[in-house]
């Protein structure tokens, strides 16, 4: 096993030398013909880096090989520097389409077979589309990669074929109904597009969202799609890089053989910087379905990796980056604002500088009187600039950042993929650093005169409908309409279509021709006589440890009445202790480049401390101060109760949310279990800071308490770090209560308005299991997996690839230690939402009847029984892993168990779950959407309907 070793610095050492190799020399001979080696970057003693060697084909495609073979799996990334920058006027959300359309099948892969291939596999796949890339990847067990490879260069090379009008249409509405989702459906959606329209001259490529325009989808065909597909998408424009267990050998032999033959595209070239330049401030309002306004304010700065990038970030960080920044201090603190913020948003043609304030859903909800307080702190930072220190502390958290980013091979595959694209030179840690490092007040200063003061500026006034008296001021900018090019068709003759000749053939999938297998991380264990329990793993591959401290005290010991209150209670333990405030605490904090959080669940408030392992001593003096010398200030609790309440309203108006507490509601009734889970505005308005200390008093307590711990420590160390929490005595927390819940007998569809939603959020729910590992839930689950529990499933299948009615499908269990639920769900266009329900009940109506087929069985146990080596990788997934383990009073081989369980399962054991589990005529329909033009629709179903007023 490699493990990172600690440098002068006491970072990781993994930096070093780069070396620029000629390929006369003879040692290189070996590499496979047409394969050039460009740079090896080999481990060092002194710097922060990661180790990869830097290849090119003859056809232009560069390779970057990143090996680590700490964990026995492969993470595959290819990255096009084709976002929606390249796009033309008009044929705006290309990229991002395309990025659909990769998914769809190639030349040699079949019809939803890419998903299909990569989770039998056992693992994981995406991609992602933004304004100047769009890469795609997957993480597979190590005995995968080639077939990977031949996956990827199938539809890079032999896409155009597979494309037909049909996909093309299916994928069209799928764009549509993420948008919708995205966009539209979801409160704020459309602020960053307005804001880009006021930003940017028409035609400028950021002047419109990767996501695209709705109009544009709708003008253009399948040839206008693979005339851009031929433009973009050769190899000369796209980096392929591998990270994790491979032979370095075998995998130039596999790039070579399945990407070597894939003609070279049209030549690319960089594009032109364009920062934004406004002449004079803008004004711009959006009414939106919100109860509260918010103000965002964006300055043009520069573009990604410019010399002042450095300096303007730590303005950023300095302007509104957590408790010690100005807008904290300023809005927050002094509850002129529910939050505020700054953020340097930067892109490889331009950067913008953004200050926001959000106002509470009351009578400090007038933006006019914000923005005054907004732009008087930025002249407060003006007449005081920003210290050496607050500086250090930043470089601190960057410093330790970079550590924390290099404990997944995703995540030093991602760096190196990004990196390669936008600079040509994969690995920049160590230059991020340095510039970071240089960074002085004086620069600080001097990006703000440059790029803040004075200078022209787009102001965006997000108000709630109906009430435009809100905004700063009256709009002066109003996007205007667009000015569309005549649409020129593309014929098929127009397509210059380029045709990869193999020496093999490409029709047969790559074998698997041995076996892995992930070793479960060795644990240990400490009982404290104060009936705590402390389970732990030791990890040496990064000089980190993550720690987290779980406690009794979560909602589910909360009153009825008093909702919220375990969260409350958390919250004020963040709010400083009897001997520093908050802000020293998180500067402490900053300076270590260490985090200390806490959060309630169901069960359990977690106290979550990640750290070098070097500061961990000083960081868990840190949290010792936290939780135990709460300051428990009434004018904090008047402030963080404030905050939560207005948290709430910003939460519940998610029509994710709106679902899922009617979800609740529906399957539980009145019990406990139906109770919104972060509270109501009726059961926070009377919590008390008597509650809050009376909750603190009885449920932080070392009595049934568990500590997680994973990193580069032995048992025996932090034992003797933890001694304060050894030496603390407490009684048990009080007990929870059974709870009865009362089954609904009868089916009926309960209707939650939402006024004017293009979508509508579709489910069927019904009572389920609590928690079990290894029984009936876990082989309900199994037998679920085909039926909605991955995106080959016959749901996802039927509603988002056969119909188009959503952006996805899926169903699920959910579980705590006394109950549960069954839930399938769906965000569907509105005019969808009957077919959808009658689709759903059609899909469980088959399936519970008839089961799984044998290709299921067989496609389940291949899925399912594969995906252990990508379980343990990250000390956050052991982290998660031991978590269960302590707090559910799991076996330590329980993954074990349950892979013995899905290689022995039989079908007619899954089929008679089916039956019991995914009966249609069992489960309550619950509708999210415009109730006055849904119901209509919905009474054509013949069931009856309820409209459900809920809790909020």
């Amino acid at each position: 096993m490699k493990k990172v070793l600690l440098g002068t610095f006491s970072l990781i050492a993994v930096a070093g030398c780069s070396h620029n190799v000629p390929v006369s020399i003879p040692f290189f001979s070996s590499l496979p013909e047409g394969v050039t080696l460009v740079e090896e970057v080999e481990a060092s003693s002194n710097k922060v880096v990661i180790p990869y060697n830097k290849y090119q084909l003859a056809n232009g495609l560069t390779v970057i090989l990143s090996p680590d073979d700490s964990d026995p799996l492969v993470h595959v990334d290819v990255t096009y520097h084709v976002g929606s920058a390249r796009e033309d006027i008009g044929k705006s959300g290309f990229a991002h389409f395309f990025e659909h359309m990769m998914f769809q099948g190639s030349e040699n892969v079949g019809d939803q077979q890419h998903f299909k291939i990569i989770t039998e596999a056992g693992g994981t796949l995406n991609g992602t589309t933004n304004r100047d890339r769009t890469n795609y990847f997957e993480t597979v067990p190590a005995n995968q990669l080639e077939k990977m490879l031949w996956l990827e260069s199938d539809r890079m090379g032999f896409l155009i074929d597979a494309v037909s009008q049909r996909k093309f249409e299916v994928q069209r509405d799928t764009v549509k109904n993420e948008r919708a989702q995205s966009y539209e459906n979801r409160p704020y959606g459309l602020m960053w597009e307005r804001m880009s329209e006021a930003l940017y001259p028409e035609g400028h490529p950021y002047s419109w969202q990767p996501i695209g325009y709705v109009e544009d989808l709708d003008r253009v065909d399948v040839n206008d799609l693979k005339a851009f597909f031929l433009r973009w998408y050769g190899p000369n424009n796209a980096v392929l890089t591998i990270g994790g267990d491979l032979d370095v050998d075998d995998t130039l032999e596999w790039v070579n053989k399945y990407f070597g033959t894939i003609p070279r595209g049209p030549e690319v070239e960089q594009a032109e910087k364009q920062p934004a330049q406004l002449t004079q401030d803008k004004f711009i309002t959006l009414e939106d379905n919100i109860r509260q306004p918010m103000v965002l304010v964006g300055w043009p700065t520069t573009y990604r990796g410019e010399d002042n990038q450095a300096s303007l970030n730590a303005l950023s960080n300095v302007l509104g980056g957590g408790t010690n920044s100005y807008l904290y201090q300023n809005l927050v603190k002094t509850q002129k604002a529910v939050s505020a913020g700054s953020f340097q948003d930067c892109a490889e043609l331009a950067c913008t500088m953004y200050v926001y304030a959000m106002g509470d859903s009351g009578d400090k909800g007038d933006l006019t009187n914000l923005y005054k307080e907004l732009m008087q702190t930025l002249g407060t930072f003006e007449k005081e600039g920003v210290t050496q220190e607050r500086l250090d502390q930043i470089t601190g958290m960057a410093e330790a950042d970079a550590v924390f980013a290099l404990q997944s091979v995703k995540g030093k595959v991602s760096q190196l993929a990004s990196n390669e694209t936008f600079y040509g030179q994969p690995d920049r840690i160590e230059t991020q650093l340095e510039q970071i490092r240089s960074v002085t007040p004086e620069s600080v200063v001097t990006a703000y005169d440059s790029f803040i003061k004075d200078q022209s500026k787009v102001t965006l006034s997000v108000v709630p409908r109906g009430k435009l008296s809100l905004a700063v001021q009256d709009a002066t900018f109003v996007t205007p309409d667009r000015t569309l090019p005549e649409y020129a068709k593309t014929s098929e003759e127009q397509l210059d279509v380029r045709k990869a000749i193999d020496n093999f053939d490409r029709t047969v999938m790559p074998e698997v021709t041995f076996g892995v297998k992930a070793n479960m991380p060795e644990l240990y264990r400490v009982h404290y006589d104060n009936g705590a329990e402390l389970i732990g793993s030791e990890t040496s591959e990064t000089p980190t440890v993550q720690l987290q401290i779980q406690l009794p005290a979560g909602e589910r010991y909360v009153k009825k009445g008093q909702e919220g209150l375990a969260s409350l209670t958390s919250s004020m333990l963040e709010e400083g202790s009897t001997t520093r405030t908050v802000e020293e605490l998180q500067a402490a904090l900053d300076m270590l480049g260490s985090n200390v959080s806490i959060s309630a669940s169901s069960y359990t408030t977690s106290i979550s401390i990640s750290s070098l392992e070097k500061h961990l001593p000083a960081t868990l003096e840190i949290a010792e101060e936290i939780l135990f010398t709460p300051k428990f200030s009434p004018e904090d609790f008047a402030r963080v109760k404030n905050q939560m309440l207005e948290g709430i309203v910003y939460q519940h108006q998610q029509p994710s949310w709106m679902a899922s507490q009617a979800t609740r509601e529906v399957v539980f009734g009145d019990s406990i279990f139906g109770r919104a889970s972060d509270g109501t505005k009726q059961s926070i308005e009377k919590l008390t800071l008597a509650d809050v200390k009376r909750f603190y008093k009885e449920h932080y307590t070392p009595e049934g308490a568990h500590i997680i711990v994973v990193g580069d420590i032995s048992k025996r160390a932090i034992k003797k770090q933890l001694a304060f929490f050894e030496n603390w005595k407490g009684e048990a927390a009080p007990i929870v209560r059974p709870e009865a819940v009362h089954t609904l007998d009868k089916q009926s569809l309960y209707l939650v308005d939402k006024p004017g939603a293009p979508q509508s959020i579709v489910r069927l729910v019904r009572r389920g299991l609590p928690f079990d590992a290894t029984g009936e839930l876990y082989q309900s689950q199994l037998a679920n997996f085909n039926l909605a529990g991955n995106f080959n499933s016959r749901i996802n299948q039927n509603l988002r690839e056969d119909k188009g009615y959503t952006y996805g499908a899926r169903g699920y269990f959910a579980s705590t230690r006394e109950d549960g639920a069954v839930v399938f769900t769906a965000q569907v266009r509105a005019n969808a939402t009957v077919p959808a329900i009658e689709e759903f009940i059609s899909e469980l109506d088959e399936f519970s009847k008839n089961g799984l087929t044998d290709d299921e069985m067989v496609f389940m146990r291949l899925a399912v029984g594969q995906k252990d080596a990508l379980k343990y990788e990250t000390p956050s997934q052991k982290a998660g892993l031991l978590s269960n383990i302590a707090t559910l009073g799991l076996d330590d081989d329980y993954l074990k168990q349950r892979n013995e369980i899905v290689e022995y399962i039989d079908k007619e054991t899954l089929d008679a779950l089916a039956l019991k589990w995914f009966n249609p005529q069992d489960y309550q329909i619950i509708v999210v959407g415009d109730a006055n033009s849904l119901r209509p629709q919905l009474e054509k179903l013949d069931i009856p309907i309820e409209e459900l007023e809920i809790i909020r």
